[in-house]
């Protein structure tokens, strides 16, 4: 069983390949996912961080806000 961290504890989760491999994905899997806005990023700076919050509703462990 895969545990997302909290986002208190960790805000930011690296695109790939942190993300990817929570959600059992490959890295082409995971940026195309991510061009088609299935995983919600953002960009900071070249780089393209999963806000955890987003990720855990995403995920349907926490109700949306």
């Amino acid at each position: 069983m895969t545990v997302l961290p909290s986002p208190e504890a960790i805000p930011f989760l690296e695109l790939w390949p942190t993300t990817g491999q929570l959600l059992h994905l490959g890295r082409s899997a995971t940026f195309a996912a991510a061009a088609r806005g299935e995983i919600p990023t953002l960009k900071l700076g070249r780089r393209l961080v999963v806000p955890t919050a987003a990720l855990r509703r995403l995920a349907q462990i926490d109700a949306p806000t």
